[in-house]
């Protein structure tokens, strides 16, 4: 069973862990550590049983919402983790008053880009060269 909770503490290494396995810019502990604790950030884990599998963030930026870090371990892809994760963060957010909701996403990343259109995010801008390593555009999604 697949459980979705805020972030907390304990969870900051696995969720670098997470990050380092699948980014090639991945956050540290510290940045984890640094960034739950802000009043206008809101982190989740889904966990399998005690183990965390995956993270995603959202802050509160003036009423808009910033989703981050979106991550789900290799092993438990295309299991709708990732959905559970962005319907929890979408739910808290707009109990916050969050009406309009933005993420930044590689180009490349066709199932990611396919999954935020299922929730009714749209392109609505281009960063070049965004990324490093590689270096690729990143796409500005909103849902409005």
């Amino acid at each position: 069973m697949i459980t979705i909770r805020r972030m907390q503490e304990k969870d900051v290494r696995r969720a670098s862990e997470l990050e380092k396995e699948n980014f090639s810019e991945p956050w540290s502990e510290k940045a984890f550590l640094e960034t739950i604790n802000l009043d206008y950030a809101h982190y989740y884990v889904a966990e399998a049983g005690e183990k965390v599998i995956g993270i995603c963030g959202l802050r509160n930026i003036a009423r808009e919402g910033e989703i981050t870090n979106v991550v789900v371990d290799k092993s438990f892809r295309r299991q709708g983790v990732a959905e559970m994760l962005l319907s929890k963060v979408l739910e808290d957010g707009k109990t916050q008053g969050i009406e309009a909701f933005s993420l930044e996403v590689r180009a490349g990343n066709e199932p990611a880009i396919y999954l935020y259109k299922k929730f009714g995010f749209e392109k609505e801008g281009v960063r070049k060269n965004f990324y490093e390593k590689p270096k690729e555009d990143a796409l500005i999604m909103w849902k409005r």
